[in-house]
């Protein structure tokens, strides 16, 4: 483990070495501390000297839960011979594409545009001045599969960039505008209206995969903002016919309804799922959902939580409930600071890079090691653990997936379905409490600010429907803390609120998140010493989370941090000459833009966050319902309008744009629920019985004239004065009389929505 002093050590066999990231404050830049290569931080130092030496940059973008991030370290960077070769001939820096995405997007561009794929390890060969001449992703460290080995591709770089300069040059200049082509879009077009959300909800349909639920075929990711807009869909029916694969024509609601029910239904079965701990992997490498990649990551739990909340609003299937309690009690167990607040970034895949999976793979005999037979009977057949599983590298491991009903194992072992489920139940449990012995893979506790917004959101999502106030209860907290130690006296947010410990991240076994200790020395000393700035998404997420905790809450410091944040990126990302957001600040007079970060992105697609252009779009559309301020109205559809003629092309990538433009062409709806009782939480309970992109629900425990927003001010307290609690609903500019009863408010929801 990497110990608190960052000068190099002293063991038993000679001096150990450290690199320059041993000052890091990035958990995956410390992982490559002891390596031999001589990594840089990313910065102007690395352009400098590689500028002042004529050298060539190499760029390694990675992240702490990347499998093949872990192997590459091991097979080459960790190789005395490779890393002769770098330091000799070229600039070494490392990235944390968590801690950076404003540097991994465009390189990700950059090289995309040169190999035609992306991903981590992301390799990049740049000049001096950071322009991408070559690159690709994994590079073994010898022939390979068609793949050269990396020490033959370091060597050929640095001899072309020492002997054929002119073709290195003309190589980063055709990429450098392939950048910036890919990067603006030129597609605006006025008034966007139902009929391009109809052509976007149909392109969505079209790539569904009705058979194993999800899109497309493998690899399968989460596509959760595509999710919400089939939800929304099949909530308000409708007469327009599609023809559904297999299932004839029947109404878009019917075969948005269908998709979601498969693909979440799938995917809860799916070996993606944890069936032990709960949370779900990042992807599956299979169209069945079977056999994941194991990292478990913040943003993937926060979207799936609010996808099966907002499913189980839409159509009251209690196994969707239960799914999003075992996504938050499993973020509660291992992704969340229980006593400070906030929200860790992610889980590993691995304990070390010779593991694959195994963690949370079994065979048949550790199965049988903790089990007893009868327990075993049960949960071999109903999580298909085998003598053959599912993994590649080791076939006698078993990706638990629910292969058949409990029922039917229940008759078919001549035992109750009350039985059957108790073993199951008690298998589960011995199961979770073996897996925990073992070596556990690395939790990052970086606390990123958009991540924990999206947390937020979701926790805000599941107390409210759920009627758990504990998850309510930790989401403030986490929102206090990120608003908190974010954000400065100025307003500047930056991108991470805080650090985790200064642990050698996948360089050896974890112990539990409730067991890991700081080690020696003031973790706010890291905290301040290296001071991401926070991009679009950081200032966004986090005003619609403060806004989800204003409508739990009715308390109006939330309401104004929102409208602080909105007006935060208006001011710094919005461009008032060509319309939308740029994914960074514009560049103070002056400022050094390192690298190719001078090229302007104004994100479009979900990849696989929310992308930042709609969800801002959304948030001035919610702020400005309460404040009244109709440039945000404005700006709103300006941002939707720059992207409106060429999103359709984007199909499942641009959903998040659909919902912000279902919110934009449909009236809002929102429900003031005023009370402290039992009737006011039955009000509330009414209201969000139904989940719909337009409506908002707002709980107040009293109505008090200089703590509402604007608009309501206006509103609320000049109401004919009613006994007990109540609810308002107010559609466009009009409010309908209070009511008192759950079913008087359903009735106007089912005529407003």
């Amino acid at each position: 483990m990497a110990g608190a002093d960052q000068t190099n050590i002293a063991d038993d066999m000679g001096e150990v070495r450290t690199n320059a990231l041993s000052g890091a404050a990035s958990a995956y830049l410390r992982s490559a501390m002891h390596q031999p290569v001589e990594w840089m931080e990313w910065g102007e130092a690395v352009f400098d000297r590689a500028a002042r030496e004529d050298k060539p940059i190499l760029l390694d973008i990675g992240a702490v839960w990347c499998h093949w991030c872990h192997v590459m370290d091991r097979e080459s960077y960790e190789d005395p011979a490779t890393a002769e070769i770098i330091n000799e001939h070229f600039v070494a820096v490392k990235v944390d594409r968590d801690e950076r995405p404003d540097v991994d997007t465009r390189y990700q561009s950059a090289i995309s545009a040169i190999s035609g794929q992306g991903g981590w390890p992301l390799t990049a060969f740049l000049t001096p001045e950071g322009k991408p001449y070559f690159g690709g992703t994994y590079f073994p460290p010898d022939d390979r599969h068609g793949r050269p080995s990396f020490q033959r591709v370091l060597l050929t770089m640095a001899d072309a960039f020492a002997n054929r300069r002119a073709e290195v040059d003309e190589s980063a200049a055709g990429v450098m505008k392939a950048i910036e082509q890919n990067e603006s879009f030129s597609g605006r077009a006025a008034n966007p209206g139902p009929e391009l959300v109809e052509k976007m909800v149909l392109s969505v349909l079209k790539s569904a995969d009705l058979r194993h639920g999800g899109f497309g075929g493998q690899p399968k990711f989460p596509h959760s903002s595509a999710v919400d807009l089939l939800i929304d869909v099949a909530s308000r029916g409708g007469t327009m016919m599609v023809k559904l694969n297999g299932q004839g024509t029947v109404t878009v609601a019917e075969a948005a309804r269908e998709t979601v029910l498969q693909t979440l239904g799938k995917m809860a079965k799916g070996g993606i799922y944890d069936h032990l701990a709960g949370g779900f992997h990042r992807y599956s490498v299979d169209e069945h959902w079977v056999v994941p990649h194991f990292e478990k990551m913040a943003y993937d739990n926060s979207e799936l939580l609010k996808n099966y909340v907002h499913a189980y609003q839409a159509f009251g299937n209690e196994e969707f409930a239960q799914v999003a309690r075992e996504i938050v009690a499993w973020m509660d167990e291992w992704l969340s600071d229980r006593e400070r607040g906030g929200f860790y970034a992610s889980q590993d895949a691995d304990f070390s890079p010779d593991d694959d999976g195994d963690y949370f793979t079994w065979t048949r005999d550790e199965a049988v090691e903790v089990l007893t037979p009868e327990e075993l009977g049960v949960a071999s057949a109903y999580y298909d653990i085998g003598e053959i599983g599912d993994m590649q590298h080791n076939v006698a491991k078993n990706v638990l997936h629910v292969k058949h009903g409990l029922d039917a194992i229940a008759r078919k072992a001549v035992i109750s379905a009350e039985e059957a489920h108790s073993l199951l139940e008690s298998a589960k449990r011995k199961l979770y409490a073996a897996r925990l012995r073992r070596p556990t893979p690395f939790v990052d506790k970086t606390i990123y600010v958009a991540w924990n917004a999206m947390c937020i959101s979701a926790y805000l999502a599941a107390g409210r429907v759920l009627d758990a106030p504990a998850a309510k209860a930790f989401a403030l907290k986490s929102l206090d803390r990120v608003l908190a130690e974010a954000r400065n006296a100025r307003g500047d947010l930056a991108h991470v609120a805080a650090y985790g410990e200064p642990e050698e991240a996948g360089s050896s076994a974890s112990l539990h998140p409730s067991e890991q200790r700081p080690l020696a020395g003031d973790p706010g000393l890291r905290n301040d010493k290296q001071k991401v700035a926070g991009v679009l998404d950081d200032y966004v997420f986090l005003g619609h989370a403060a806004l989800d905790a204003w409508e739990a809450t009715g308390e109006l410091h939330y309401y104004e941090a929102a409208e602080d944040l909105t007006e935060s990126a208006l001011r710094r990302f919005y461009d008032p000459a060509g319309g939308a957001f740029f994914d960074t600040e514009n560049p103070a007079a002056g400022e050094r833009r390192l690298g190719v970060l001078g090229a302007r992105r104004k994100p479009l697609q979900d990849s696989p966050t929310p992308a930042g252009n709609p969800m801002a779009a959304a948030l001035l559309m919610r702020v400005g319902e309460l404040n009244g301020r109709l440039d945000y109205a404005e700006k709103a559809q300006e941002t939707l309008e720059t992207f409106a003629g060429v999103v359709e092309h984007f199909g499942l990538y641009a959903a998040t744009y659909a919902l912000a433009l279902q919110r934009l062409v449909r009236e809002p709806v929102q429900v003031c629920v005023v009370g402290e009782d039992a009737g006011a939480r039955a009000l509330e309970a009414a209201a969000l019985a139904r989940y719909a992109v337009n409506q908002s629900v707002v709980r107040f425990g009293r109505v008090q004239a200089g703590s509402l927003p604007p608009v309501l001010e206006t509103t609320l307290p000049r109401l004919p004065r009613v006994q007990g609690s109540f609810a308002v609903l107010c559609s466009g500019h009009t409010c309908q009389p209070p009511v008192k009863t759950p079913e008087e408010l359903t009735a106007l929801l089912q005529r407003s929505l």
